[in-house]
């Protein structure tokens, strides 16, 4: 059995780490570096840090920033924001990126998952999905969750799965920031469908979110933003509490 995962969130804008709530309202929650830096301390398995104005705003990842991370983080770490052709992979691993995150570009240009497991390993491709409930279904969103595609969740994860995809991230856009549990009953769809490992987003308020995650919706991983970035909840008392709920993890 491999231990599940618990993932630190830094959405970044302008630098800073900032949190909202179903993807507006944003809020500043401290110095990524330093955040990361005691996240790790505090027993993380991963961080992900995310330019979350980049697709929107044309702008690249921050890559200075990256390199400062990598030199002050021994943890593994995923890059996304921006990412748009190998060569913003490229010079994202370069500075220091262990993963990359891909979203907008991979919904627009499905090509990219091929093209990034081709060239540098499925390991370092993480396809990221923000999907929100409609009279439709699962639909996927563009660009931060600013534009809503025909595409379907389970149809589309099953593609980049398919196409070699690493893992999915998928986040319910509708379960962001309001800390009432994640979108178990997708989650456990997405991970009974797919030979990848599938990360919950959206939706951490307490420590039995995590475990729902992880036994209803039977994720690889969880991650969540606020609930660390502002104290709510301490990863090694989190990791304390799983392994009481049999729950295998790394503590």
């Amino acid at each position: 059995m491999l231990a599940k995962r618990i993932i630190p969130c830094l959405d970044i804008k302008d630098g800073q780490t900032v949190k909202g709530i179903n993807f507006v309202n944003l809020h500043h929650a401290g110095d990524p570096i330093e955040l990361g830096k005691a996240y790790s301390e505090q027993g993380a398995d991963e961080l992900v840090y995310l330019d979350i104005t980049a697709s929107h705003e044309g702008r690249k990842t921050f890559t200075e920033l990256v390199g400062r991370i990598a030199k002050e983080i021994n943890i593994p770490f995923t890059v996304g924001g921006g990412i748009n052709e190998l060569s913003d992979v490229d010079r994202l691993l370069n500075a220091g990126a262990d993963k990359i995150s891909i979203n907008s570009a991979a919904i627009r240009r499905p090509e990219l998952i091929d093209e990034i497991a081709n060239h540098f390993g499925s390991q370092v491709c993480v396809v990221a999905i923000d999907a929100k409930q409609t009279e439709r279904g699962w639909k996927c969103y563009l660009n931060g969750g600013r534009l809503e595609t025909e595409r379907d969740l389970f149809a589309w994860a099953k593609e980049a799965n398919e196409r070699g995809a690493g893992e999915i991230l998928f986040t319910s856009m509708d379960h962001d920031g309001v800390k009432q549990g994640f979108a178990n009953e997708a989650l456990h769809q997405l991970s009974t469908m797919l030979t990848i490992p599938v990360i919950a987003s959206g939706g951490a308020g307490n420590m039995e979110h995590f475990r729902d995650a992880f036994t209803q919706g039977h994720a690889d991983a969880a991650l969540a933003a606020s609930v660390f970035h502002f104290g709510e909840i301490k990863i090694s008392e989190l990791k304390e509490y799983l392994k009481q709920q049999n729950i295998t993890i790394r503590l």
